[in-house]
This record gives C-alpha cells, sequence and structure tokens, in this order.
C-alpha cells in the first residue's frame, strides 16, 4: 500500500506546505526515513541523490525546530548539514528555505570562494540551520565566528563523496566541537568501507535505510555505449550536436583542463556551452548553472566534484565523454541526472 505524507507524522503545518508545493507522494526513502527521524534514531540512509533525500531529512528537522522554539544564541547552531561542493550547499539550504516559508527560521550557507563578511554577520545571529561545506566551516571554527557545543542535528550528505574530497578528517574535526546530545543523519550513494568506518565513530544505534540505486537508474534512464577511436571524440561529439534531440546535456570529463578543452571545441563549433569546475569562481559556477537552467546553454560540462548540486529539469542526455576512475562515481553521475531520459556512456 502506497503511503501518503499524512502517514508519516508529520505536522499539520508541514501536510500545508508540502501541498502548496505539489508534493503527493512520498518517495521511498522519504517513506522510510521520516518515521524514523521523527522518533529521534540516528539514520544512515543509502540513496543516490535525486531520490528526494533532502526532503527525507528536512522535514523532520523542521518539524522539531518548531516543536521547540528558542532564538539561537549569538554564534550558536541547532542544525548543521555538511556538504561537499557549494552548489549543493546552496540546494540543500534553500529546500529548507522552501519548506519553511513563513515559519522565521533562521538558515544560512557558507562555503569558500565568497567573501567572508556577510557568513560572519549570518553566525553572528545565531542560526537554526547552517549548511556548510567543511574548509570554510573549519576557518570559521577556528576563527571563532561560529559555536557547535549546542548542535540538535548533525546532517552529513554525500559521505562517500566527502571521503573522495579527502574531508573525512575536517569531518571528525567539526564533530569533535558538537558537546551536546543530538541526533546524527548520514547520506550517502555508496557504502565503501571507510564510510562505514566513520559512520560507527559518529552514529549511535541507528536505523539503516537504503534504496537501491541500481533500480532507479533502470526504471528512469536509458543508457548505451558508443565505441570510438580517442582521436576521434571530440570531433564525434561536436557532431552529434547537429541533432536537435540533443537539447539539455550534461558531458562529463575526469579532469578540469579535459572540461575546459571540451567546452571550448563545442564552442567553436556553434554549440552553446559552458564548463564548470573547481577553478572557476563561484559567480562564474553560478551564471554557468543559471543559463543552463534557463536554456540558454545547450551543454554543461563538468567534472564530478562540481556537478554536485546540479538540480536541472529536463536534461535530455548525459555523455560521459571519460568515464571516471572509479564506478561509484557513475552511480553519481547518474544520480545527479535522475530526470534525464536518455543519458550516452562514452567509453
Amino acid at each position: 500500500m502506497t503511503k501518503k505524507f499524512s502517514d508519516l507524522g508529520l505536522s499539520p503545518t508541514l501536510l500545508l506546505t508540502l501541498e502548496r508545493e505539489g508534493y503527493v507522494t512520498p518517495t521511498p526513502i522519504q517513506a522510510q526515513a521520516i518515521p524514523h527521524l521523527l522518533s529521534g534514531h540516528d539514520l544512515l540512509g543509502i540513496a543516490q541523490t535525486g531520490t528526494g533525500k533532502t526532503a527525507a531529512f528536512a522535514l523532520p528537522i523542521i518539524q522539531h525546530l518548531l516543536a521547540n522554539r528558542k532564538l539561537p544564541s549569538p554564534k550558536m547552531v541547532r542544525t548543521l548539514i555538511l556538504s561537499p561542493t557549494r552548489e549543493l550547499a546552496s540546494q540543500i539550504a534553500d529546500s529548507f528555505k522552501t519548506y519553511s516559508k513563513g515559519m522565521g527560521l533562521q538558515i544560512a550557507t557558507i562555503y569558500g570562494g565568497v567573501k567572508y563578511g556577510p557568513q560572519y554577520k549570518a553566525l553572528l545571529g545565531g542560526l537554526d540551520i547552517l549548511v556548510a561545506t567543511p574548509g570554510r566551516l573549519i576557518d570559521h571554527i577556528e576563527q571563532k565566528t561560529v559555536d557547535l557545543s549546542a548542535v540538535e542535528y548533525f546532517v552529513l550528505d554525500e559521505a562517500d563523496q566527502m571521503l573522495d574530497l579527502g574531508f573525512v578528517k575536517p569531518i571528525r574535526q567539526v564533530a569533535s566541537r558538537m558537546k551536546g546530545k543530538r541526533q546524527n543523519l548520514f547520506f550517502s550513494a555508496t557504502m565503501p568501507k571507510e564510510i562505514g568506518i566513520l559512520a560507527s565513530e559518529l552514529l549511535t544505534d541507528p536505523k539503516k535505510v537504503e534504496i537501491t540505486p541500481e533500480a532507479t537508474t533502470a526504471e528512469r534512464v536509458e543508457q548505451s555505449v558508443i565505441f570510438v577511436e580517442a582521436l576521434r571524440k571530440r570531433a564525434l561529439l561536436s557532431e552529434m550536436y547537429a541533432e536537435d534531440a540533443l537539447a539539455r546535456t550534461l558531458v562529463f570529463t575526469r579532469t578540469k583542463r579535459a572540461a575546459d578543452r571540451v567546452a571550448a571545441y563545442l564552442q567553436a563549433g556553434g554549440v552553446e556551452c559552458a564548463a564548470i569546475h573547481g577553478d572557476k569562481n563561484q559567480s562564474q559556477r553560478e551564471r554557468a548553472l543559471q543559463a543552463f537552467k534557463a536554456g540558454k546553454l545547450r551543454a554543461l560540462v563538468a567534472t564530478d566534484i562540481a556537478a554536485r548540486g546540479i538540480d536541472v529539469d529536463n536534461i535530455s542526455h548525459v555523455i560521459n565523454y571519460e568515464l571516471p576512475n572509479v564506478p561509484e562515481a557513475y552511480v553519481h553521475r547518474i544520480g545527479r541526472t535522475a530526470r534525464a531520459v536518455r543519458p550516452i556512456r562514452w567509453t
């Protein structure tokens, strides 16, 4: 029997919010995770991006904060969400703002690549919800501009990507600053051994919810392989854009340099495109992403890291111009494009 949001224990206020936003039926991870979180359990969620996991943790957190209203003390944070990238951090914060619209919660995002001033100001007043990338959060901790000692909720999103980026040590540093009783939530698309070790350190008797990514991919994404000589790849890619069907495409490369080269080649061939990767500053990445969302670009060339946080409807194709080094990264690429219809996989 299909569950409804009203079956999960959510408050009437949040049910009205979900109705306003057009949410009808909870996704599997929402249906399984929300009751555990409302009951106060720690959670280990195995689910790829695109399965609705942000709402799965945001809704119970908002309900808890509203049921226990208190003004955050200066520099104090009640909820901390760690994200591997700026784009994903912004996306998570936007979701929290949407679900809590008009409810008076103080929400902020901090990440690198932008000025510290506005972040200092946001932290100074205290926050109900802080979404942060690890590096910039460590900077604020060292500068004593944020106090994590009273965190009530700690969410680690895209935990396996955190591992790939070398953020395990910063995560442990952050966790050491949280002293009080709290509820811990880990989400990861895959479950490598190292994530299991980290989860065992930071989670207490957690409930485990696992949404198999293969089933989601098989149902929603048609995959195919094109065999081509390495020297012909860029030319063939450019030629494919003669087909109108490639309307809004994501092109993945392994390196920043390759992303720039591929984007330049497509532009020279008359294809509207841009590249996003870690060497681009925040404003450049945001402009490229907004243009892609607005349909002004047919192609967005991205590395795996930069692609985190891309949440764009109606992507027509996903092209793995270069296959990732590890199978888990392919799961993430598919997850980033869960709304895609016909991805093309390159070898």
